[in-house]
């Protein structure tokens, strides 16, 4: 698993897990924030998927992942609850057995040793619960650790043979963010500062989308990496019915197809309210 196997940035995923996502009782915070970790470095998510505490669909989501050739963070079910089964499903979807991987093991044991110290208890790493807590350490064979500077219960990367490198991180925010940054920091180290990314729009009244997709499709092959959207809106509160219609890319390139795209509307009987950008 070498992050340095490309010299620039593949696409990027994200996987959530958790029934009480789906089920409405705990909003999801990993996307807002996990777009905010990419923008910052001049990145940009292509996927995400969420997915409840069920093994069948985990393990299916976790083999499109590793067969991808993406680099996917997966957020939630590591743990050793009966609810948690992400470790599982991607060993399956590897075809892997599950061990015990000796750093986890150290990392996990020293966790302990950290408690004990703390509430003034012995150490006792032979007591049930604590080889139980040892499971939250057994990772697909092969895996490697990713350091979890919150509390040091480690998570894990595994890569497909499809090439698809998938790193494993807790549900709970407070550990998942700084390991997802630290990872993200080391591949910027690999890649070099991306390109700084914007999304440049402006308001179209009376225009349909149909009628303005010519344009769109030709600022997309006018304007290389360039990506054209358009937003209609039919009750929007301030402007109504209207289209947002924008382009996306790095900072040049979507300047100069902004520009092209404002020119080629005038060929239309449209009127232009505010423009945005992001």
């Amino acid at each position: 698993m070498n992050i340095s196997s490309t010299s620039r940035a593949p696409e990027i995923g994200l996987i959530i897990i958790g029934d009480e996502i789906l089920s409405g009782k705990r909003a999801d915070k990993h996307l807002p924030k996990f777009i905010e970790l990419l923008t910052e470095r001049g990145l940009q998510l292509a996927w995400a998927e969420y997915v409840g505490d069920s093994p069948e669909r985990i393990t299916a989501v976790l083999s499109r992942a590793f067969a991808s050739g993406d680099v996917v963070f997966s957020c939630g079910g590591i743990g050793a609850t009966p609810d948690d089964h992400t470790r599982q499903c991607a060993a399956k979807a590897l075809g892997l057995e599950l061990a015990l991987q000796p750093q986890a093991k150290e990392l996990i044991l020293e966790r302990m040793r950290d408690v004990a110290l703390e509430q003034g208890l012995p150490y006792e790493p032979e007591r049930e619960d604590n080889l139980h807590r040892l499971n939250m350490g057994t990772f697909p064979q092969g895996a490697e650790i990713i350091h979890n500077p919150y509390n040091k219960i480690p998570g894990f990367t595994c890569q497909g043979q499809g090439g698809g490198l998938v790193h494993f991180v807790p549900g709970f925010p407070v550990m998942a963010w700084p390991m997802m940054q630290d990872k993200l920091d080391a591949y910027c180290q690999v890649w070099g500062v991306a390109p700084r990314r914007v999304e440049m729009s402006v308001i179209v009244f009376g225009a349909m989308e149909a009628t303005l997709t010519p344009l769109m499709e030709l600022i997309e092959k006018e304007h290389q990496g360039v990506k054209v959207f358009s937003l209609p809106s039919v009750d929007h509160p301030k402007w109504g019915k209207h289209i947002e219609l924008g382009v996306k890319g790095t900072e040049l390139s979507a300047q100069n197809a902004f520009s092209a795209l404002k020119e080629g509307l005038k060929a239309y009987n449209t009127e232009l309210g505010p423009e945005m950008v992001r």
